[in-house]
């Protein structure tokens, strides 16, 4: 067995919880010796490491789906990963794997979580982490299970360039619904339209956005993805069909606010809007229908070799440049699924 004792982790940890969008100083670069892994466990090189909008929520100390990370660990994340050293039967050295490594070059995993070998042969390994992996299986169960479209329906997806959004409207007009993706600019806008095939494409920084989503909606919304919150979910409420389906994925909009928002309180509004239009609002994390991840597997490996699936990737190099680039995606300055080469 090589050992790997001269060798170095670097890794990236929470260094101050920030207070509204996170800079570069909430984050640190440090050094430490390699971890040993002991019987069960495998030692990982990390290969490529995925960056989310979910981040962010993790960096604060508050009451959320999932534990905080704390001050000075290690920030969190989904990697693609190779097998350096293996104490489980079950892996060997060279093997890769599906992984929750975080940001840094090397970590310890028990075997038995590591659930997922990647074959090349089947897709990139790359997608293992955006289309193939927990941002492509959001979209499915998000709008399998709650969405529910049918042939006919209006589908809005917001944050619609993004890899859970762009799979999200790929979905629906597979099941014969019509698209209506929300992006930010023309770039982003021509992308769903000719490449991935939208019926409509918005850019919400349109002044005249409200008026745009009517117009693209004349049958009113039957769906409405909700990646963002904000002003897009202010021009959707009105358009919403009675029985109309809101999945609630992310609300990257307001990821970073540090107070309430100005202005009168319109919760009263939106719950008579879902009383009175018997809307099914449900907010929801990809584990929540975890059971159905082998299904997942197989029908997005069907629709990508069939080419019925398109993605696009924003790969980030070097893992001292993943702060800059969580703090670029959470402005929306990404196109595509953000991934750092480590």
């Amino acid at each position: 067995m090589t050992t790997h004792d001269t060798l170095q982790n670097t890794r990236i940890v929470l260094a101050a919880r920030p207070r509204g969008e996170p800079a570069a100083d909430d984050f640190r670069l440090e050094h430490a010796p390699l971890p040993v892994p002991a019987d069960g466990q495998v030692l990982l090189r990390n290969r490529y490491l995925s960056l989310d909008p979910y981040m962010r929520g993790r960096m604060n100390a508050g009451r959320s789906y999932a534990k905080p990370v704390e001050i000075g660990e290690v920030m969190d994340g989904g990697t693609v990963s190779e097998v350096i050293v293996s104490r489980h039967p079950d892996l060997q050295p060279g093997d890769l794997v599906l992984a929750h490594g975080g940001w840094q070059t090397h970590a310890l995993a028990a075997g038995g979580t590591l659930k997922r070998k990647l074959d090349t042969r089947v897709a990139p390994l790359t997608t293992a982490l955006g289309v193939y992996g927990m941002p492509g299986f959001t979209a499915y169960v998000g709008l399998h299970e709650i969405g529910k479209p049918q042939p006919g329906e209006t589908v809005v997806v917001a944050a619609a360039s993004g890899p859970v959004g762009a799979t999200v409207g790929q979905i629906a007009k597979l099941q014969g619904a019509r698209a209506v993706g929300i992006a930010g600019g023309e770039a982003k806008r021509a992308y769903l339209r000719d490449a991935l095939g939208f019926d409509v494409a918005l850019d919400h920084r349109a002044p005249d956005f409200a008026d745009q989503l009517r117009a693209a909606s004349p049958d009113g919304i039957d769906v409405y993805f909700e990646n963002v919150g904000g002003a897009v979910f202010d021009a959707v409420l009105p358009l919403l069909n009675d029985f109309a389906r809101i999945p609630v994925c992310g609300l990257v909009a307001h990821y970073n606010d540090t107070s309430l928002p100005s202005g009168p309180d319109r919760m009263p509004l939106l719950m008579s809007q879902i009383l009175t239009r018997h809307l099914t609002l449900r907010g929801f994390i990809q584990h929540d229908f975890i059971t159905l991840y082998p299904q997942f597997l197989r029908e997005m490996g069907g629709w990508l070799a069939d080419g019925k699936i398109r993605y696009r990737e924003d790969l980030v190099e070097g893992l001292e440049n993943a702060p800059r680039a969580l703090i670029g995606l959470l402005r929306g300055e990404n196109f595509g699924k953000v991934v750092v080469k480590l």
